[in-house]
């Protein structure tokens, strides 16, 4: 737990969100999360935001056209060979390989069952500095509607071990271990959510309190869509910042 400076390949190492109005997700978090930020120029009329805990890199803020969304990345050897491999795997490349100057190179691409994901390969910047610990990431699960087929590709992507959740367990939830450690779930999505809702990546960060973070997410214009939940690990929440992007916050601790 906590400090970070190496992933092991097929482990979710950055987050980023991109969203229509930077200023005010930037207020929305830190009031949540109690970030500060290093404004980074990234290209013409582009600022690439990080997101500081206890002077450490957790996450970062960017705008972008399209729909409001926090971005999953996992850490590869080669983002070439990456997209070489989700090829043959059927996913459709979106973006990349391309540098992102000296901090790495990354792909983007669309899997199967639907999600779209990020291949980091780090160079100067291996990932978040800080992980596990309030406002930091510290979980990744996704939301599909074909768990087979995601199962299928990111097992063959990235030699992950996806399992259901216990011996028992019929929810169709699933742990994701990277080598000996977790890494991560899927569940499939509510049918009742028909194909509104598109399949994705669901970015959780790690707070002291869950009842505090609900309630500074509301008091800053914000929206809990779900919980908070009783889990056995601890207590979890979905929710939507004031421009729709949608991430989950959780209270508790995790096995490894």
């Amino acid at each position: 737990m906590g400090t970070r400076n190496h992933y092991e390949a097929g482990t979710f190492s950055w987050t980023d969100l991109t969203t229509s109005d930077v200023g005010g997700a930037k207020a929305f978090y830190a009031k949540v999360f109690g970030w500060d930020y290093d404004d980074l120029p990234a290209g013409e009329n582009h600022t690439y935001s990080m997101a500081n805990v206890d002077g450490a890199t957790v996450a970062a803020i960017q705008s972008m056209d399209g729909p409001p969304r926090w971005n999953a990345y996992i850490t590869v050897e080669s983002a070439d060979d990456a997209a070489e491999k989700a090829k043959e795997a059927g996913a459709e490349i979106h973006a990349g390989p391309f540098d992102v100057m000296e901090a790495g190179r990354m792909l983007v691409i669309q899997e199967p069952s639907g999600s779209v994901v990020s291949a980091w390969e780090p160079k100067e910047n291996p990932g978040a500095g800080l992980v596990n610990v309030h406002g930091a990431m510290t979980w990744n699960d996704l939301q599909t509607h074909d768990v087979d087929k995601a199962v299928q590709f990111y097992t063959e992507m990235f030699g992950w071990e996806v399992a259901p959740l216990t011996e028992d367990d019929e929810s169709g939830r699933m742990v994701i271990r990277n080598g000996d450690r977790l890494n991560g779930g899927m569940a499939k999505m509510p049918e009742e959510l028909g194909t509104e809702v598109p399949p994705h990546w669901l970015t959780y960060f790690a707070v002291d309190d869950i009842d505090a973070a609900t309630a500074a997410i509301v008091e800053g214009g914000g929206e809990v869509v779900a919980g908070p939940l009783d889990i056995p690990a601890g207590k979890l929440a979905v929710a939507a910042d004031p421009q729709g992007a949608v991430f989950g916050v959780f209270a508790g601790e995790l096995d490894d």
